[in-house]
């Protein structure tokens, strides 16, 4: 059974945690081509709702499911989705970080050792008073505030932590938050609540630890999910629709079938089509 580390809690308060993926196909690499400068956030919003095929009771799961899923659980979704289209071992170009070495190597991981922590409690919300007495409200950051705040934090990341307080805190005392009163807490007084967020929030981790063979040190290398999945899947699309004309002019498949293929699928039949060409050539 596929479970959410967290898990997404609809309108009812139903937790739905189960889920199903399908692989990405062509039209998903199409997505990839034409959006290349579209921000992460939207195009992990996008990709989910293309490739999550059901999410506990919720099918079809549409973009505002995927886009209110807590952050560790699109990354989850992700590393699962690489792992259903391309197979469960990676290989990551890593340079050692040792001044005195800077060796290029190549390090092979697993995506089902990257380790994932889930949290027990799963609530909606939660409370914490801090250290001056004031209790406070709040809940864990989704994908809807990283899209919301890609570009901001870009710009200005002190700004975008801000900001990103200011729609997780519920309450502060028994009163509503304004963005101006979340500005106006002391910097401990946000630190603490930054702390607790991150303790109740599921987590997948996003570092590596490696070994250099040159000069035998260990590191640990830091592991963005998001750019080493979508660096990994994104495809030019004029090479992408040369493998469509490609594999249509010779075995007279239509478009929509050749893009409803995985990309490994596609790759395979171009390969046994160009060993056979090969052969006939060479008979000829």
């Amino acid at each position: 059974m596929n479970l959410l580390p967290g898990g997404y809690r609809d309108a009812g308060g139903v937790l739905h945690r189960e889920f199903e993926l399908a692989p990405l196909t062509g039209r998903e690499e199409e997505l990839l081509a034409h959006r290349s400068a579209a921000p992460t956030a939207a195009l992990v919003t996008d990709v989910l709702s293309r490739c999550v095929a059901r999410l506990g009771a919720i099918s079809p799961v549409t973009q505002d499911v995927t886009r209110h899923l807590l952050v560790a659980d699109r990354l989850y979704l992700l590393l699962r989705l690489r792992q259903a289209t391309f197979g469960d071992v990676v290989r990551a170009a890593l340079t050692c970080p040792w001044a005195e070495c800077g060796e290029q190597m190549s390090v092979d991981f697993s995506i089902a050792d990257v380790p994932v922590d889930e949290q027990p409690d799963r609530a909606p919300q939660y409370a914490m008073t801090l250290s001056g007495g004031t209790e406070v409200a709040f809940r864990l950051p989704t994908g809807a505030d990283q899209e919301l705040l890609s570009e901001r934090l870009a710009a200005n990341e002190a700004e975008a932590l801000t900001a990103l307080l200011s729609r997780c805190v519920l309450r502060i005392g028994d009163r509503p938050p304004d963005p101006d009163r979340v500005a106006a807490l002391p910097a401990a007084a946000r630190l603490e609540i930054e702390e607790r967020m991150r303790e109740l929030a599921p987590k997948v981790e996003q570092t590596l630890a490696a070994r250099c063979a040159e000069c035998g040190r260990t590191f640990v290398a830091p592991f963005d999910v998001h750019r080493f999945f979508f660096g990994e899947l994104r495809t030019d699309a004029t090479v992408l629709y040369q493998e469509v004309h490609y594999l249509a002019y010779h075995y007279h498949w239509s478009e929509g079938e050749i893009m409803a293929m995985t990309r490994d699928k596609r790759h395979t039949y171009i390969d046994v089509l160009a060993d056979t060409i090969e052969v006939l050539n060479s008979g000829a």
